[in-house]
């Protein structure tokens, strides 16, 4: 998957959040997105998956040499965020059993496995709405990274996690990485240290914008 953003900027009324960002994503890259809370490192990477429209600029996508329209991105994209939410009222067995009929998982992982990844075995029959915080932001993450999706997108990924969580993130990254094109939202070293390329938000934002 690659992504290319030309004089990238939006804006909301009068304020712009960023401004000229101009910058390819190659395939295979990890990009960390960097900057402080509310510099509008979320913004940018709702712009990138589609759900924002840019105020101006270009974004064009193209995966295995062939262009992705701007509505096909969702079939391509996994993403990770604690503001998206889960189907609560399922138990975690159903959540992926429905997911997965929409967004299939990495060949050779099932469900089943799935949740053997996550260390949430005794859960499988759990309500998600009974799931601490923790264990949400864990699942999520796992749709995400073993997802068959080229694009991966992770805002601040290790929200609610403790160390064991940070942990586990880590590793399950790290292992599902190789490959795509992964762009990750953080201001902590711990979530982004495995990236190649660093974006500073902050070189686009407000001041820059005027």
């Amino acid at each position: 998957m690659r992504i290319e953003a030309t004089g990238l900027g939006k804006r909301f009324q009068r304020e712009w959040i960023f401004r000229g960002l101009t910058y390819i994503f190659e395939p295979g890259s990890a990009t960390a997105i960097l900057g402080p809370n509310g510099s509008g490192k979320s913004t940018l990477l709702n712009t990138i998956s589609g759900q924002l429209l840019a105020s101006e600029g270009a974004l064009t996508y193209e995966h295995a040499g062939r262009p992705v329209a701007v509505e096909d991105v969702p079939q391509v994209l996994a993403y990770c965020a604690p503001y998206l939410e889960v189907i609560e009222e399922l138990t975690l067995t159903e959540l992926l059993q429905f997911h997965t009929r929409f967004k299939p998982l990495r060949p050779g992982c099932s469900p089943g496995r799935l949740i053997e990844l996550m260390y949430l075995e005794k859960s499988r029959h759990k309500l998600v709405r009974d799931f601490s915080s923790g264990m949400k932001q864990r699942l999520k993450l796992a749709l995400a990274l073993y997802a068959d999706s080229p694009l991966l997108l992770l805002d601040e990924p290790t929200t609610n996690l403790d160390r064991a969580g940070v942990a586990w993130y880590r590793e399950h990254v790290h292992a599902t990485a190789p490959g795509r094109l992964v762009l990750v939202s953080s201001n902590v070293p711990e979530e982004y240290d495995f990236c190649s390329q660093q974006l500073s938000i902050t070189d686009f934002g407000a001041q820059a914008a005027r």
